[in-house]
């Protein structure tokens, strides 16, 4: 897999190669201006170039080229690209995003809210690594919060630092899910400021004290609905994956890609906004992960038997002699 090493991004391929793949390879790629400028569009950095003996684009020493290489940033695509050339298209490749430029990977995911190619795979989310099995193996974990404490199980999750107005319009929100007898496990953002820790104590129930193991599994298998700020695709996708209802926190400044993909989620049903109160709500979670592993699946069957055809119908070789054979 490929990327820029953006966390949605990684944690979407990453995703995807673990559905489809028995070995994963991380590789980042770090383009030099004016290069990172360029992408989509431009050339490759030529320090990367294969023929300057880069190990981004060739593999590993003495190893064949791998069956598949997934990329995802628009970054990304020069790379994937000169794979594909340099491998004489022998790997399959596949994009997740829509920001491709020229190139023609085997395989464009266009994750809801983007801009792909009309004959892109469309997702209702992006791909994501929570699934049934973690989800299962998280209600099954140590619980966040006691049994005997009553109330609907509302978990929080926080992706980044929040400004103090905003911090303020959310621990406002949650004081009021509380004081309708709502239990509330918050995780905030690693590295969160103090301050935004001290209010959140305020009014959570569990709050993870970040020298502890990271509860973000146990937040999403073990609530009946969600807060989610709208900070990051992956967040997003990762909750709907769930089935709870999923209630979201815009922040002032949120990237117009995930306001984008808030939008997609909100026309499906898939999310509603967060006003302080419980809101219940069904909606069939999507499993985009398995969608795009099956669309891999079929994509390398379908290059496999046109393989085989073609050697079929290829004329067979005639061996050369000096004269006619003998018996």
């Amino acid at each position: 897999m490929l990327t820029d090493g953006a966390p949605d991004r990684e944690e979407a391929c990453l995703g995807v190669a673990e559905a489809v793949a028995e070995r994963i390879e991380r590789r980042r790629v770090a383009p030099r201006a004016p290069w990172r400028w360029l992408a989509p569009w431009g050339p490759l950095d030529p320090r990367d170039a294969p023929e300057r003996g880069s190990r981004l684009i060739l593999p590993a020493q003495g190893a064949a080229w791998p069956d598949l290489v997934i990329g995802s940033g628009r970054i990304a695509a020069p790379y994937l690209a000169r794979i594909k050339k340099a491998s004489g298209g022998g790997v399959v490749t596949v994009f997740i995003g829509d920001r491709v430029g020229r190139f023609s990977p085997d395989l464009v995911v266009a994750p809801a809210g983007g801009r792909a190619p009309a004959h892109a795979v469309r997702t209702r989310t992006w791909p994501s690594r929570v699934n049934a099995l973690r989800l299962a193996a998280a209600r099954g974990a140590p619980p966040l919060l006691p049994p005997e404490l009553p109330g609907p199980r509302v978990g929080v999750l926080i992706d980044a630092p929040l400004v103090a107005e905003d911090a303020a319009r959310l621990v406002a929100g949650l004081r009021r899910l509380r004081e309708q007898g709502a239990a509330l496990s918050v995780r905030p953002p690693a590295g969160a400021p103090e301050a935004l820790l001290l209010a959140l104590a305020g009014v959570a129930h569990y709050l993870w004290a970040q020298d502890r193991p990271d509860p973000y599994m146990s937040v999403l298998g073990q609530s009946e609905a969600l807060v989610v700020t709208a900070q990051s695709t992956r967040m997003l996708s990762d909750a709907v994956v769930t089935g709870a209802p999923v209630l979201t926190f815009l922040p002032q400044g949120a990237p117009r890609a995930v306001r984008r993909v808030l939008e997609a989620l909100a026309a499906q049903g898939l999310t509603r906004p967060f006003t302080g109160e419980l809101d219940a709500y069904a909606y069939a979670p999507p499993d985009s992960t398995r969608e795009v592993a099956h669309a891999i699946h079929a994509l390398v069957t379908t290059r496999a038997a046109l393989r085989k055809e073609r050697v079929r119908r290829a004329p067979a070789r005639t061996r050369e002699t000096n004269g006619p054979s003998s018996r």
